[in-house]
């Protein structure tokens, strides 16, 4: 468990909390690129830990993120015109390029001295993985975007997404550390165990060792950026069935999923407030394009992405229970939810929009999600003692996967992750 004052540490990201000033030393994913689709399109309203704010690709193709009060009354920028590189303020025709400069004031004498000098709020932009990042720090900190497998290849090759997550970060990220809840969470219903013992394929195989073994045994490494949690199961006589994920400062994650030569899956968690969050969802294979069916698969949710309505909110969520099925929770699914993501979202959501961990009673299987903890307040806490986070300038040590792997009973965690990665961390080697 956490005391209340690290409790409060880890979840709260407004501006000039520990936890936010931490966040803001990193580059975030604030928008898909394809929310503004093309030069002068619509703008859009972004909210990122805290703070409002408005997204426009001004004529040159640049994403200018600024504040959304003009200067002159406060009028919302949202509603602005997008046009000649800036955008103009419909009350009365101030216009402001993607840095925040005033360019134009029509209503203000030529010779007056506020030309050249009003500014408002603005934040650098970069494009990457299909993903608009943002960076909320100070700037003579500005670090480099971080060197993600899935922005480094071809479109080809990668799918990008995004959810609504209706709870605090923190609890979604542990939900995605926490591998051992697999045995239970997204598991048929218990009589449903015929169909699973007589399963042939690799996922039903998987099943049915993560279903007979509901105690898996971690092994954690860390690295320069974060650290790899590996879950041995038993699996068929004389093996272990490990499941290998990522955490990777401050919101990345990988997910255990993958044997060799399947897709490989992540998640990244930008606040919106403090109990709501995005979840920045990617699918990507390093060697070969993503086939059509493999992407209309995903499109109807599949692993970490759910089945979304409109404006990215997925269909089963908070507000309708998730679209639970009592009838199908007791003859097919153990939770009558469809939907990994969305079991997943459930579960972390039911928690409460964010958890107190002064309540817990933690066990061996919740390795990860304390490291992670760990991770996150010692990094905050000395970013408030004056020490920068080290993992923002190492843009490199994020090229990393994670994944499964089938080994000999005999076999030990670093043999294990040789064999799986041929690197002791996990880093990407093609």
């Amino acid at each position: 468990m956490l005391s209340a004052e690290d409790n409060e540490l880890l979840t709260r990201n407004g501006p000039g909390t520990g936890m936010g000033e931490f966040f803001r030393r990193f580059w975030m994913p604030v928008a898909l690129s394809r929310e503004l689709p093309e030069p002068d399109c619509a703008p859009i309203r972004v909210r990122v830990m805290g703070e409002d704010l408005v997204a426009f690709r001004a004529s040159d193709g640049r994403v200018g993120l600024i504040e959304p009060r003009c200067a002159h009354r406060g009028a919302d920028l949202f509603y602005g015109r997008n046009e000649e590189n800036g955008l103009r303020c419909c009350y009365h025709g101030w216009k402001y390029d993607v840095n925040g400069c005033c360019t134009e004031m029509p209503n203000v004498p030529a010779d007056a001295a506020y030309h050249g000098k009003i500014h408002i709020k603005a934040y650098p932009t970069r494009e990457f993985g299909e993903m608009v990042w943002a960076y909320l720090g100070p700037a003579d900190k500005l670090p480099a975007l971080p060197d993600l497998e899935f922005g480094m290849l071809p479109a080809a090759h990668r799918y990008v997404s995004k959810k609504l997550q209706q709870c605090n970060w923190a609890q979604s990220v542990e939900g995605a550390l926490d591998t051992a809840h697999f045995s239970f969470l997204h598991m048929p219903a218990p009589q449903m165990s015929a169909a699973i013992n007589a399963g042939a394929n690799a996922d039903a195989r998987r099943l049915k060792w993560m279903r007979d073994d509901p105690l898996p045994r971690f092994s954690l490494v860390d690295h320069p950026v974060g650290f790899a949690a590996g879950a041995a199961r038993d699996g068929d006589p004389g093996e272990l069935y490990w499941r290998v994920s990522q955490f990777m400062l401050p919101n990345h994650s990988l997910a255990p999923n993958a044997l060799p030569g399947e897709n490989y899956q992540g998640q990244t968690w930008v606040p919106i407030d403090d109990e709501s969050c995005w979840i920045y969802t990617y699918a990507w294979n390093p060697v070969r394009p993503l086939s059509d069916a493999e992407r209309s698969k995903i499109e109807g949710g599949h692993g970490v992405f759910a089945q979304l309505g409109e404006h990215y909110v997925p269909l089963r969520n908070r507000t309708n229970e998730y679209l639970m099925d009592r009838a199908d929770q007791k003859s097919s699914s153990f939770t009558g939810i469809k939907g990994v993501a969305e079991q997943d979202a459930m579960v972390q959501d039911s928690q409460g929009y964010i958890v107190d961990r002064t309540q817990e009673h933690l066990t061996p299987t919740d390795a990860a999600a304390v490291r992670f903890r760990r991770v996150m307040l010692a990094g905050a806490k000395a970013l408030r003692a004056g020490q920068e986070p080290a993992a923002a300038g190492n843009a490199s040590a994020y090229l990393l996967r994670g994944g499964s792997w089938v080994a000999k009973a005999s076999t030990s965690f670093e043999d294990m992750m040789q064999q799986r990665f041929q690197d002791p961390v996990g880093r990407a080697v093609t």
